[in-house]
């Protein structure tokens, strides 16, 4: 009976004759997460400036672990706030203000080269951020490696 319950934690199963759905993880250990960080690392390709690993996941939700080996691209969610938690490391992030460069691969993240106009201020294990929606962001420098928790917060969009 154990087991089934942890299998039903860790997969979750769709009302249509049992075919998957999203995976569900309710929990996950320190020491997961410690593998999470080393596969993380192990398998980053050079010139990658992030690597994500799932920790926790409850459709519409998904914890990752983003080990940052160098700086990346400044992002706006343009529906979604996000929450961060520094695992380990430093860096300088960068909220608010305006993308230059700015891209996008769809309509709902936006990327640019850097932040003009936004707040500096360093960050640090222990610490946490909330970006609320549309908000630009961006760790403009990172020291060493900076490893996060991540969890992007949909809002409740009129008409969506």
């Amino acid at each position: 009976m154990a087991r089934q319950a942890q299998a039903q934690e860790t997969t979750g199963q769709a009302a249509n004759g049992g075919a998957q759905a999203q995976a569900t993880k309710l929990y996950t250990s320190s020491a997961e997460v410690a593998a999470l960080v080393a596969r993380a690392k192990s398998i980053r390709k050079e010139g990658e400036h992030n690597v994500v690993q799932p920790i926790l996941q409850l459709a519409p939700y998904t914890a990752n672990v983003e080990y940052r080996a160098s700086v990346g691209p400044a992002t706006v969610h343009v529906h979604e706030a996000e929450v961060f938690y520094v695992i380990d490391g430093s860096a300088i992030m960068v909220t608010g203000g305006k993308l230059v460069g700015q891209t996008g691969t769809n309509q709902e993240n936006l990327s640019g080269t850097a932040i003009e106009g936004g707040t500096s201020r360093p960050v640090a294990k222990g610490d946490f951020i909330l970006v609320p929606e549309n908000t630009p962001h961006w760790f403009s420098s990172i020291d060493g490696t900076l490893v996060l928790m991540s969890l992007h917060v949909p809002r409740p969009v009129p008409g969506r």
